[in-house]
C-alpha cells in the first residue's frame, strides 16, 4: 500500500518512485521466474504470461492515473484521500492520494505548541537543546550520509507520506524511539523529514528580514560586489541560523560530489533546496515584499535557486572566519 501526497511541484517525483518500485518487483518476478527454470519446476500460466516489462508498463498506467487525476476538478476540490488499485500480470499498485494546491503545501504554519521542533523558531530549538544545530538536522543528515547519499535521485525522489508524518511526529515528542526509527525507514522519508522541518519553519532559515536583500544581492552583475554582499548577508544571519545553514551547505556539497552515482547536481540540489530555505513567510507576503502567488512561482523562485546554487558552488566557507571579518565588512557594505 503506498500513500501518496500529490501537490503540483512534486508529481514527477512522486512518479519515478512509484516507477523505481514497479521495476523492482518486476525484476523479483524475473529472478523467480529463473529460480524456477534451474529448478526445472513448471511454471504457473501467470507466470508465463509476465514480460520482463511489466514494470515499465504498469508504471505507465499509473502516472496515466495520477495525471487524470490532477487534472480532474473533483479531485482537486475533495479534501479526501482517494483510494485506487492498479494491476498487472500479479503485480498490484494500491495507493490513497491526495491533491494540494502549490500555495497550501508550501505555507508557512507556525506551531501552537512551542515543545515540538517542527514550526518552532529555530533559535528556540537549539537553545532548548543546547546546540548549535537543530538535532533534527544533525540526525537526518547523519542517516542520509550513511545510507541514502548513493541514492539515485535522493531529495528529489518524496518519501511515503505516512512515514514522514511518523518521524515528525516522533521528533516533535522527543521519542525515545527516534534513532531505531531512522535506521530502519526508507531513505526518501528522511530526506523529506529534512525538508519539511525547514519548509515548516515560522520563518525561512535565511530570515524575512534578509530576504530582499538575498534577492537584490544575487542580481548584482560585479562579481566582487556580488561576494562582498552575500557574504556580509551570510554574517547578519543569527548564529542558530547560519551555523544549520553552513552544515546543510556542506552536507549538500557532499551530495553533489556523488553525482556520477545518485544524479544530484548541484542545480538540482539548489532548485530542491532554494525556495525551502528562503521562500518568505505568510506575513511578508501581506507586507507587499511578495504580492501574487504567481510572482514566487516566476522571478523569485528562480533567484532563490540562484542564491542558493551560488553558496554551493562557492568554496568552503567557515563560520569562524566569517565572523573574524564582520567588523571589516561592516563598514565596507
Amino acid at each position: 500500500m503506498t500513500e501518496i501526497l500529490v501537490s503540483d511541484v512534486n508529481l514527477n517525483t512522486v512518479c519515478e518512485r512509484l516507477e523505481q518500485q514497479c521495476c523492482v518487483e518486476d525484476h523479483k518476478q524475473n529472478n523467480q521466474q529463473q529460480l524456477q527454470q534451474q529448478l526445472q519446476q513448471p511454471q504457473t500460466p501467470s507466470a508465463i504470461k509476465r514480460h520482463t516489462n511489466t514494470g515499465a508498463k504498469l508504471w505507465g498506467r499509473v502516472r496515466s492515473k495520477l495525471l487524470r487525476q490532477k487534472l480532474d476538478p473533483q479531485t482537486v476540490q475533495s479534501k479526501n484521500w482517494h483510494v485506487d488499485v492498479i494491476e498487472m500480470n500479479g503485480i498490484k499498485v494500491e495507493f490513497s492520494m491526495k491533491f494540494t494546491s502549490r500555495d497550501l503545501s508550501l505555507k508557512r504554519t507556525p506551531s501552537k505548541k512551542q515543545s515540538g521542533v517542527f514550526g518552532v523558531k529555530i533559535s528556540i530549538v537549539t537553545k532548548r537543546e543546547r546546540s548549535k544545530v537543530p538535532y533534527i538536522v544533525r540526525q537526518c543528515i547523519e542517516e542520509v550520509e550513511k545510507r541514502g547519499i548513493d541514492e539515485v535521485g535522493i531529495y528529489r525522489i518524496s518519501g511515503v507520506a505516512t512515514d514522514i508524518q511518523a518521524l515528525k511526529a516522533a521528533f516533535d515528542t522527543n521519542s525515545k524511539d527516534i534513532l531505531v526509527m531512522l535506521s530502519d525507514m526508507d531513505i526518501n522519508a528522511i530526506a523529506g523529514t529534512l525538508k519539511l522541518y525547514f519548509r515548516e519553519l515560522p520563518e525561512p532559515l535565511l530570515t524575512d528580514r534578509l530576504y530582499p536583500a538575498f534577492m537584490e544581492g544575487i542580481a548584482l552583475s560585479d562579481p566582487a560586489a556580488k561576494e562582498n554582499c552575500m557574504m556580509h548577508l551570510l554574517r547578519s544571519l543569527p548564529d542558530p541560523n547560519l551555523i544549520t545553514f553552513l552544515s546543510l551547505l556542506e552536507h549538500l556539497k557532499r551530495v553533489a560530489d556523488k553525482e556520477p552515482i545518485n544524479k544530484m547536481s548541484l542545480h538540482n540540489l539548489g532548485t530542491v533546496f532554494g525556495p525551502t530555505l528562503l521562500r518568505p513567510s505568510e506575513s511578508e507576503v501581506t507586507k507587499g515584499h511578495i504580492t501574487l502567488a504567481s510572482d514566487i512561482w516566476s522571478h523569485d523562485v528562480m533567484a532563490q535557486v540562484q542564491v542558493l546554487l551560488y553558496y554551493l558552488q562557492h568554496p568552503p566557507i567557515s563560520f569562524a572566519e566569517l565572523k573574524r571579518n564582520t567588523l571589516y565588512f561592516s563598514t565596507d557594505v
